[in-house]
């Protein structure tokens, strides 16, 4: 079969032949991949970045994607930390990390959008008791994981959503989501008495935005949970003390291990069913995995899909 492979972190994938997947556990399953995004995870395990890498190579990168299985049943596929990713013609998934997909889903739809919507749809869900009628402050609304966190929160009944980025082009079409307000990060205090932040930056920019937005609270007593689950901008974040000492901040992470198999799975269906229907709107292109050498690097609003 052929696959996109890595030879070190440094090395972009080359695609080229490579050995046939086996099945050998009691729940798994060769599958035909259909479509399989290319997200922040996946370049983050490729390049040993991301603290599940695991450091062995060669890589098939790819850690979800839309697949066929042998009776035919189309299923969205989570795999675990592994050497054989879904960047391939063919590749083992663990049936129990997979979701039959409602009648009429679009592989590459669904391929695009599970991994940047779990993303909030999971800390909503899981790492906090999220109420309809909160407010919330999305850092790093633009991506594509940004622009389905103002559409989860929105469907979740927050009360007011608030999108934060840096670039005003692609802030002022976030409205068409569902934000009732974009700001560029310097205008941070105009998001003060939110409830709830969603971080998808991290970094130098989360830190420096965490004082102003709390001293500009109008009380500081009033319970704030941010909730790192992104770090674009970095993997450290300087949190200054008066911070966690000034207001009633608390700073939770929403990721592998903070959220366990079984949760992410049971959010799955839902979430696959809510993108099936159109219900949250997705920007995704369809490119051949052939080409992956020449798209491995590009940023995009589109969520790139590739299609072996």
């Amino acid at each position: 079969m052929r696959a996109a492979v890595i030879t070190s972190f440094d090395s972009p994938p080359v695609y080229r032949e490579h050995p046939e997947p086996l099945a050998t556990g009691d729940h798994e399953i060769v599958v035909d991949v259909l479509a399989a995004g290319l997200h922040h995870l996946t370049r983050a395990k490729a390049d040993g970045t991301h603290y599940s890498s695991t450091g062995r190579f060669p890589i098939v990168p790819g850690a979800d994607a839309v697949v066929r299985d042998p009776q035919g049943t189309l299923r969205y596929a989570a795999l675990d930390d592994t050497n054989l990713g879904t960047f391939a013609d063919r590749t083992v998934i663990d049936v129990r990390r997979s979701i039959p997909l409602p009648a009429g889903a679009d592989p590459v739809t669904i391929a695009a959008a599970m991994n940047p919507a779990m993303s909030s749809w999971v800390a909503l869900r899981r790492r906090i008791d999220f109420r309809p009628g909160q407010r919330v402050l999305i850092l790093g609304a633009t991506g594509s994981a940004g622009r389905m966190a103002i559409q989860i929160a929105k469907l979740f009944g927050a009360a007011q959503v608030i999108a934060a980025g840096r670039d005003t082009a692609r802030l002022a079409g976030l409205a068409a989501l569902g934000a009732d307000e974009t700001i560029t990060f310097d205008k941070i205090d105009r998001a003060a008495d939110t409830d709830v932040v969603i971080d998808l930056v991290w970094g130098a920019p989360s830190a420096q935005t965490m004082l102003p937005l709390l001293t500009a609270r109008a009380d500081r007593t009033a319970p704030l949970t941010w909730i790192k689950i992104g770090s674009i901008a970095g993997e450290h974040a300087p949190v200054p003390s008066v911070a966690l000492r000034a207001a009633r901040l608390q700073i939770i992470g929403s990721g592998i291990g903070s959220v366990t198999s079984r949760d992410f799975l049971a959010e799955l269906p839902e979430l696959a069913a809510a993108l099936a229907a159109g219900t949250l709107q997705v920007q995704s292109r369809a490119v051949p995995l052939a080409d992956i050498g020449r798209h491995w690097t590009t940023e995009s609003t589109d969520r790139l899909v590739f299609v072996p």
